[in-house]
């Protein structure tokens, strides 16, 4: 059996901004880049055609955005505000990390988080003190798959050397994280499951 774990609100809990749309165009002009004065219906307005179920990194996002309006920027620009505009206070859940060790007794441990924001995972991993307890970290920004798609699932259980269906994911959101179920794994609910109980709950698995 392996065990993934959801991050953001399973594990750590982040201070996101109250208005991301504002938080991006603050870090583009301070960066020296023109924001339309309808940036808020822009960054609203879907700009990719994506698969469904299929990530698309918002600086990529961002980028398009900003091309709609006729204003020219370079991703690597978008990247660098989109990355400062999401640079967050993370503080990490009661249990976390004695959960992940738990789970780690029983087999390899895994990461799997939707994150459109490049290096966010990465930053809140180093600010929680979680970082190194993972086998294998995967993010719907990497791997271009969001959960509950099984794609995700696929590409953590590939990062594991497991198949799909031995995965015990554990996560927050009953839509995105339980999709774990449609590929033949098991879905734990933290807001069912504390996270102080997880060891007593996989002990119990059949």
């Amino acid at each position: 059996m392996a065990v993934t774990f959801d991050l953001f609100g399973t594990l750590v809990e982040v201070e996101y901004p109250s208005d991301p749309a504002e938080a991006v165009a603050r870090q583009l002009e301070s960066r020296g880049i023109d924001v339309p004065d309808d940036w808020h219906v822009a960054y609203g307005e879907i700009h990719v055609d994506a698969p469904a179920g299929a990530e698309t990194p918002l600086p990529a996002h961002v980028a398009r955005a900003l091309d709609s309006r006729g204003i020219e920027v370079s991703e690597n620009a978008a990247r660098h505000a989109v990355v400062a505009a999401f640079d967050p206070v993370v503080t990490r859940r009661e249990g976390a990390l004695e959960a992940v060790r738990a789970a780690g007794k029983r087999g390899p441990v895994g990461l799997l988080s939707n994150c459109a924001v490049p290096e966010l995972v990465p930053r809140a991993l180093i600010r929680s003190n979680l970082r190194g307890e993972f086998d294998a970290t995967v993010t719907s920004v990497g791997c271009g798959w969001r959960k509950p798609h099984a794609k995700a699932f696929e590409a953590i259980a590939n990062a594991l050397g497991v198949e799909p269906a031995a995965l015990t994911h554990v996560g927050d959101d009953v839509t995105a994280d339980g999709g774990v179920v449609d590929v033949g794994g098991r879905f734990i609910d933290v807001t069912n499951t504390p996270l102080e109980t997880l060891e007593a709950e996989l002990e119990a698995e059949p």
